[in-house]
C-alpha cells in the first residue's frame, strides 16, 4: 500500500490567543478562525458578513487602465469585440460572463472556445482568424493568454488589439500587447493574487462600468458565471472571492440563470440549498464535459441563453457526455495503472510519463491526476494524434511543475500552466526517448526538489507541518495513544515511547496533560546525506502537567501551574521516497 501524501496546515498560537481575547471566544474557535486566516474585527466581519464595499479597486490592478481605456475607444466606434475564452469551466464562464456583460450595456460582443483536440490550450490562430472574419476590432482573452506570444504577434499582423486578461503565473517576459490584466505578474501589486480567471474578467467588467459611470449591478447579475469559476478552479474561499462567491450563491439559489438552473436539476440538486462542494463536484464537471468530448462553445450557448427549448437540450447533452466522459476515464486510468506496474523501471524513476496513440485529450488531465496521486510522483500523460502529443502535467507540493518543463523546454513544442498543473505539446519522435528521459531525470526533478524543498518558504511550511506534528504528538503521548501518531515516529522513537508508556502503566501511574501552546519554533540546523533530509527545530511551548499514581495522588508537576517546556527535535525524510511524511527521529528535552 502506498503511503498518502499528507499536507497539514498549522497555526500561529500567538494568533489564537489574540483572537480568543479579541472575541472572547473559547480557544478552539479561536484556531479555526485563524486557520481561516482571521486575525483582526475587519477580517471577521469580511469572512462572515461579506461587503461589496469590501472589494479592492479594480484599478490597482496592472495595466487595467490601459484595457478599460483600449475597450471604451471600441465601443465608442461601435466596433465589435470578440471574447476569447479557454475550453474549461473558468474560461467559459468568463467569456459568458463577459458577453452577457457587453451585451446588457449595448456592445456588439462575440465568443469564440478553441477545440480541446484540434486547437489545444490557449490563443489560436484559428480564433484569431475568427476575429478577423467578424470583424473585431478588439480581442479579449479570458482564463489564458499569458504565454501568447506568437499567437498576439499575429493578430497583431491583422490588425486587431489585444487585451489578455489571465491568471495563471507569469514569466518575466509578458506579451506585447495592449494590456495584460493579471494579477500573478511579477511587476503587479494588486493585493489579493487568488484571483481565477473569471475574476479577473469580473475585476474589468466593474472597471469599465466604473469608467463609463453606469450602474454596476450590469456586472453583479451575471456574478452566478463568476462564482462557476471560483468553484471549478478550486482558488482560496477568501477575500474576493468569498464576497463574489457570497452574492453569487444567492442568485445560483434563485435560479437567475437557465443554464445553471437546468444543470443542477439534471443533477438532482435542491438548487435552493446548494452550496459551493456541489457546485464543484456535481455542476462544473458537466460543464467541463463540454469541452472535454465535444465543442467547449456549447458551455457559453447554455450559461447566456434565454430560450429554455435549446438550454434544455444542450443541458441534456452534457449531463449525457459527462457520463460518456466517466467511462471513458475509467478505462484509460486502468490502462495507465498497468503500463506502471508492468514495466518494473518506474519504480526508480523521480517522474512518470506515459504516452499512447488516441488517449482522448479531453481526460489526460483527469488521468495524469489519479496516477499522480496513487505513485505520487509528478505524472504527465500525453494523447498521441497525427504525430503530434498533448499531455497534462500534475505535480507534488514540492515541485513546480512549469520549473520542471523549463528543464525539456528545448524538446517542447509549447508548455504552461501552473506549479501544480501544466499543459504541453511535443513532436512524437522527441516522446520516447528524449523527453522521458530527460522529465525523469536527477536534474529535471531531483535537484528541483532538493532546491524546492527547502528555500525559505519551504523553510515556513515546513515549520507550520512541524508544529502540527509537535502538538498532535505531545498530546498522543502523554495520553498514552501510540496509534494516531504511529505513521510520524521513527521505529526507535516509537519504540522508546511505548515503553515509557508501558512502564507508566505497569506502575500504575496516570499522566494528566493540557497543551496550552507554541510559544515558538526555529529551525536550529538541516543537512542532506544523499537523499535524507535532516531538520533540526527548537520548540518553546506551554503545557500544564502532572503525574498521579492510581490512588490520584501527585507524585510530579502542577495541575494548575503552565510550565514552559524546551524541546529540541529531530525530523527526516528521504527526498526520492513516495511517502513524502516527515519522521521524528530523535528528541532532547
Amino acid at each position: 500500500m502506498i503511503d498518502p501524501e499528507w499536507k497539514f496546515k498549522s497555526v500561529d498560537e500567538d494568533n489564537v490567543t489574540q483572537i480568543a481575547e479579541t472575541f472572547n471566544l473559547p480557544r478552539i474557535i479561536a484556531r479555526v478562525m485563524s486557520l481561516r486566516g482571521i486575525r483582526s474585527r475587519n477580517e471577521s466581519r469580511d469572512f462572515f458578513y461579506p461587503d461589496i464595499q469590501h472589494l479592492h479597486d479594480p484599478f490597482l490592478m496592472m495595466d487595467m487602465d490601459k484595457a478599460v481605456d483600449r475597450i471604451l475607444l471600441a465601443i465608442s466606434n461601435k466596433k465589435t469585440i470578440l471574447i476569447f475564452g479557454d475550453y474549461d469551466v473558468d474560461g467559459t464562464t468568463s467569456a459568458a460572463f463577459l458577453t452577457l456583460f457587453f451585451r446588457s450595456i449595448n456592445v456588439e460582443a462575440h465568443y469564440y472556445i478553441p477545440s480541446r483536440e484540434k486547437e489545444g490550450y490557449g490563443v489560436s490562430k484559428q480564433g484569431i482568424d475568427y476575429a478577423k472574419l467578424i470583424g473585431a476590432d478588439i480581442l479579449i482573452t479570458c482564463d489564458c493568454g499569458i504565454n501568447a506570444f506568437d499567437q498576439i504577434e499575429y493578430a497583431k499582423s491583422l490588425g486587431i488589439g489585444v487585451v489578455v486578461t489571465d491568471h495563471h503565473k507569469a514569466a518575466e517576459k509578458i506579451p506585447d500587447c495592449i494590456a495584460v490584466v493579471n494579477p500573478n505578474r511579477l511587476d503587479c501589486d494588486y493585493p489579493f493574487k487568488g484571483l481565477c480567471g473569471a475574476g479577473v474578467a469580473f475585476k474589468l467588467a466593474l472597471a469599465v462600468a466604473d469608467k463609463i459611470s453606469i450602474d454596476q449591478d450590469k456586472v453583479w447579475m451575471h456574478a452566478d458565471l463568476v462564482t462557476l469559476g471560483i468553484a471549478a478552479d478550486i482558488v482560496p474561499m477568501i477575500d474576493e472571492n468569498r464576497i463574489i462567491s457570497h452574492f453569487g450563491l444567492k442568485q445560483i439559489r434563485a435560479g437567475d440563470n437557465l443554464g445553471i438552473r437546468l444543470l443542477t436539476e439534471t443533477s438532482k440538486l435542491n438548487i435552493e440549498r446548494i452550496g459551493i462542494g456541489q457546485i464543484t463536484f456535481w455542476v462544473t464537471p458537466k460543464i467541463n464535459a463540454a469541452g472535454r468530448l465535444g465543442d467547449a462553445a456549447r458551455a457559453v450557448k447554455l450559461l447566456s441563453s434565454s430560450n429554455p427549448v435549446q438550454a434544455a437540450e444542450i443541458a441534456n447533452d452534457l449531463n449525457r457526455e459527462n457520463e460518456k466522459r466517466k467511462l471513458i476515464t475509467v478505462n484509460m486510468e486502468n490502462e495507465s495503472l498497468s503500463m506502471v506496474e508492468n514495466n518494473s523501471a518506474f519504480s526508480s524513476k523521480n517522474g512518470i510519463v506515459l504516452f499512447k496513440e488516441n488517449w482522448h485529450a479531453g481526460v489526460i488531465g483527469i488521468v495524469a491526476s489519479r496516477i499522480k496521486e496513487t505513485y505520487n510522483k509528478p505524472t504527465i500523460i500525453i494523447g498521441v494524434e497525427d504525430t503530434v502529443g498533448k499531455g497534462s502535467c500534475r505535480s507534488i507540493h514540492q515541485l513546480d511543475m512549469v520549473q520542471a518543463l523549463d528543464y525539456c523546454s528545448s524538446i517542447l513544442g509549447g508548455y504552461g500552466g501552473h506549479p501544480m498543473a501544466a499543459g504541453l505539446t511535443i513532436d512524437e519522435e522527441n516522446l520516447d526517448k528524449s523527453f522521458t528521459h530527460k522529465f525523469s531525470s536527477e536534474k529535471t526533478i531531483k535537484d528541483n526538489l532538493d532546491k524546492i524543498n527547502f528555500n525559505d518558504q519551504a523553510k515556513n511550511d515546513f515549520l507550520k507541518g512541524a508544529k502540527i506534528a509537535y502538538e498532535t504528538i505531545i498530546t498522543n503521548f502523554a495520553n498514552g495513544n501510540l496509534k494516531n501518531i504511529k505513521s510520524l515516529l521513527d521505529k526507535k522513537v516509537f519504540d522508546q515511547f511505548n515503553e515509557a508508556i508501558k512502564d507508566r502503566k505497569d506502575k500504575g501511574y496516570i499522566s494528566n496533560t493540557t497543551f496550552i501552546g507554541i510559544n515558538s519554533a526555529s529551525i536550529k540546523e538541516h543537512q542532506t546525506n544523499n537523499s535524507i533530509l535532516e531538520v533540526t527545530v527548537d520548540f518553546v511551548s506551554e503545557i500544564i502537567s502532572c503525574i498521579k499514581d492510581k490512588d490520584n495522588k501527585i507524585l510530579s508537576g502542577d495541575p494548575q501551574k503552565i510550565k514552559k517546556v524546551y524541546d529540541t527535535w529531530k525530523f527526516s525524510k528521504d527526498t526520492r521516497s513516495k511517502n513524502l511524511n516527515w519522521l521524528l527521529i530523535d528528541t532532547q528535552t
